[in-house]
């Protein structure tokens, strides 16, 4: 596992659209969460244990949604 690429508190963006993966059980299934470009900021960041990818929790508005790092873009 190597270092994270960005930072806690960091603005990112959505590098595509990101869809409820079932996580969100009040929204529908596939249902769009933040757009392509959509502006969050990192609020929390760690790894998927069978992988050891990094995922980052970014805010996204008022929905936090679990990103990795292939799903965002400096801001």
């Amino acid at each position: 596992m190597g270092e994270p690429r960005y930072a806690l508190n960091q603005q990112v963006r959505a590098t595509a659209d990101l869809v409820n993966d079932g996580t969100y059980p009040d929204v529908a299934p596939d249902a769009l969460l933040a757009g392509e470009g959509a502006l969050g900021e990192i609020i929390k960041i760690g790894h998927q244990e069978e992988t050891s990818a990094t995922v980052y929790l970014v805010e996204f508005g008022e929905r936090a949604i679990g990103c990795f790092e292939s799903e965002l873009a400096p801001a």
